[in-house]
């Protein structure tokens, strides 16, 4: 792949949003963002969901926005004109009566470029669909390839990226075990253990798996809401929990170049990167879904939350996440 770009200061922007809170989530971003590109970045990468953090049982539904016209895209543009910048990360857009996981990387000449996530992890079910567009995009800075959270462990994302990237821009919101549930906390010490794992080594094997170096943007601190054990909103328990991995700046060959624990709170990272397509360091292991070796108890956790969360977004997300949509957008209309 041809690029141009040399060496690049980026930045990864770490931050801790609350379910629904779509204003101050963005003002949280703005202010970072503009830290990040203000000490040199010339591309920045957020998180997924970082108008809203989201989880079942709290109003994420509200921060559901109109694809295209949006103020969380209003933003991105702003921030990439103004400093003749790239930055890119992902919001809930209602598009055509559904719901989408919509990654948005926009660049300093106004242009946008969209990756839908193609499968919804567990209970995100529960707040919009899959897309199915392969997230490369052709930009001034060479290919950019777009993922997110837990597309990062899934072969099928390496497959449609590799040799066709230069760098990955990527984020993820990535929660763990209940902390309110003592005895089940206590069992499931080592799967936690292992889920922490995964989530602060998945942008390195992805790097490693790509041949291309990886932002990675991630959520930090608390959050509670509903655990549903079936698709109806009163057979639940509360769920509190907090977010875990580390934002980072991976280069091609799976280095750590600038890293920012979740336990370390909101913050941004930064590092300067060669966008290239190399030889991958890790050769991919044909006819396997995940990239790591996920415990059975964890495939089974993914598919029944999978499950209750299709059940819930057909019984009232998508009509929940379509009616904020449209307030938001009659909110933009100009007064009479």
């Amino acid at each position: 792949m041809q690029t141009s770009a040399g060496v690049i200061e980026c930045a990864a922007v770490q931050i801790a949003a609350e379910p629904g809170r779509l204003q101050a989530n963005l003002q949280q971003v703005e202010q970072l963002a503009r830290e990040a590109f203000q000490t040199g970045a010339r591309l920045v990468a957020l998180p997924e969901f970082f108008t809203s953090s989201l989880i079942t049982g709290a109003p994420t539904a509200e921060a559901v926005l109109p694809a295209g016209d949006n103020d969380a895209l209003d933003l991105l543009t702003a921030l990439a004109r103004e400093y003749q910048g790239v930055i890119g990360g992902s919001f809930l857009v209602a598009e055509q009566g559904e719901i989408y996981n919509r990654y948005h990387l926009v660049e300093a000449d106004g242009s946008v470029h969209t990756h839908d996530k193609d499968l919804p992890t567990m209970w995100e079910n529960a707040f919009y669909t899959g897309g199915q567009d392969d997230g490369v995009f052709d930009t001034g800075l060479g290919g950019i390839g777009a993922a997110v959270c837990w597309e990062l462990i899934r072969y099928q994302t390496v497959a449609r990226m590799r040799g066709r990237v230069a760098l990955a821009m990527t984020g993820t919101h990535w929660w763990t075990m209940p902390a309110n549930w003592p005895v089940i906390r206590d069992l499931l010490g080592p799967l936690s253990q292992y889920n922490r794992y995964l989530s602060e080594q998945a942008p390195v094997e992805f790097a490693r798996l790509l041949g291309a170096p990886v932002l990675q943007a991630s959520h930090c601190g608390e959050i509670q809401g509903a655990f549903h054990l079936l698709p109806r909103p009163n057979v639940r328990l509360r769920y509190a929990t907090h977010f875990v991995g580390a934002t980072q700046i991976v280069d091609a060959a799976g280095h750590v170049l600038a890293s920012r624990s979740t336990a370390d709170g909101p913050g941004i990272v930064r590092a300067a990167i060669t966008p290239q397509s190399r030889s991958p360091v890790r050769p991919a292991e044909s006819g396997r879904f995940w990239i790591p070796r996920l415990p059975a108890f964890l495939q089974a956790y993914w598919h029944h939350q999978n499950w209750v969360g299709r059940g819930l977004y057909a019984r009232h997300g998508r009509e929940a996440g379509l009616r904020a949509a449209a307030d938001h957008a009659a909110e933009r209309q100009p007064a009479r």
